[in-house]
């Protein structure tokens, strides 16, 4: 039988690092959602059937709107396609290709087509897809794959499978960000480069994926480098350790050869001697903005996690959560709020959100913090193999956790018309 199902370290991702450095979290995705929220939302609906499992709150996310005019681009503190109209971001992470599957996960147990399906009928606009570098060299072999039950599949590379997925998304109403997850399968790296990726490689292999993608319209950006940290620095100059000074090299390289599309640039670890969670802190942006060629493509993106990730001591406050606004304020909000910049919220996720437990209060408080300021998210994860976090889907790869769909129909804007068929 074609199925060979990698091991459950290969196979979960896990925010934990050593404890010391826990403080700056790991390895997240999210989910992201388009809003219809205030002003005129472009909007999207699929016309895809969609798997039995699926949470009937959705339903109300599946309005009609009228299609995107791209290409997309920023005005003040939102998303704008070409006719003025916002466009919203509600979405979700589905990971794998950056693991050594050089796939998306849960293919070892269902058709990728029918994940898809279920996705967009959950009501998400947006699929944030992390890959590693690897993926690209022809040693790389796709594995962790039921091949009778995903037949076209068989014998694709990575990039090949990618380029399914991708084309199954947007055929289905959905956006699609691209997401250089990892330099290589075996982990995460601090800086953009690392000892087995060179700066050239990176930005060679995002220019390559922009030209590649160049003619899909719904394939709106790059989202640079996952969780810079660490070493990393912003605003300092270091042309070794800037990452504000790298996102500027490589949205520049991109829009070379795709002016396209939208640059997503996260934030770091601390700023000056305050840390906070992996990718972030954005509060270097009042002072060092990144500055690109082709103006107006720039949008922040911060990642955010609760107790279950990391017990931060302003989850232990007296007055938990009212205090949480003023945080996200201070690291990434204020972005949005003050009109720099448009901000995604391109990881947050946890396992509980129902009940009184401090991780349920966050999340939910969350959500409603998104909701209230039009920000837009990609949800972490779709897959149930998050160690920290778990998933939308529960361990059956089936199923879904109706709680957290009851928690992300709150704030979720319609799909993009659809085109044409949603089968391949």
């Amino acid at each position: 039988m074609d199925n060979n199902v990698p091991t459950v370290s290969e196979t979960t991702e896990s925010k934990r690092g050593q404890r010391s450095y826990r403080l700056r979290v790991g390895i997240a995705a999210g989910v992201v959602v388009a809003a219809a929220i205030g002003g005129t939302v472009t909007a999207f609906a699929t016309n895809s059937d969609s798997d039995s499992s699926s949470s009937s709150s959705a339903s109300s996310a599946k309005a009609k709107g009228g299609a995107v005019d791209g290409p997309l681009s920023t005005r003040g503190g939102d998303i704008v396609d070409s006719k003025g109209h916002k466009v919203v971001l509600t979405g979700i992470n589905w990971f794998g290709a950056e693991t050594g599957s050089f796939a998306p996960h849960g293919l070892w147990t269902r058709n990728w087509k029918s994940m898809l399906d279920q996705i967009a009928h959950n009501g998400f606009n947006t699929i944030r897809l992390p890959y590693s570098n690897e993926i690209f060299a022809a040693k790389s072999k796709p594995n962790g794959i039921d091949f009778k039950q995903n037949p076209d599949l068989k014998g694709l590379t990575g990039q090949q499978i990618m380029d399914k997925i991708v084309k199954g998304a947007t055929d289905r109403g959905m956006m699609v960000i691209l997401d250089q997850h990892r330099p290589d399968q075996y982990g995460q790296s601090e800086l953009w480069y690392s000892q087995n990726l060179t700066e050239k490689q990176w930005l060679d292999d995002w220019t390559q994926l922009a030209k590649r993608y160049k003619d899909n319209p719904r394939v709106i950006g790059a989202d640079l480098h996952n969780e810079p940290r660490g070493q990393a620095t912003w605003g300092d100059g270091n042309p070794k350790t800037d990452w504000r000074l790298a996102a500027e090299k490589a949205g520049n390289a991109i829009h070379a050869v795709n002016k396209n599309w939208l640059i997503f640039v996260e934030g770091t670890d601390r700023h000056k001697n305050e840390q906070f969670w992996w990718g972030g802190d954005l509060q270097g942006v009042k002072k060092y903005p990144v500055k690109l060629k082709e103006p107006n493509k720039v949008v922040y993106s911060a990642h955010d996690y609760g107790p279950g990730v990391y017990n931060q001591n302003w989850f232990m406050a007296k007055d938990f959560p009212k205090n949480m606004p003023a945080i996200w304020q201070k690291h990434w909000a204020y972005i949005k709020k003050q009109n720099i910049a448009p901000v995604l919220l391109g990881e947050f996720g946890g396992r509980k959100t129902a009940g009184k437990s401090s991780e349920a209060v966050w999340q939910n408080a969350l959500m409603d913090y998104l909701k209230k300021n039009q920000i837009s998210y990609t949800y972490w994860s779709l897959n149930p193999n998050s160690g920290d976090t778990g998933g939308v889907l529960n361990n059956d790869w089936k199923t879904v956790d109706k709680n957290k769909m009851k928690m992300l129909s709150k704030y979720q804007a319609p799909l993009l018309s659809a085109k044409g068929k949603t089968s391949e």
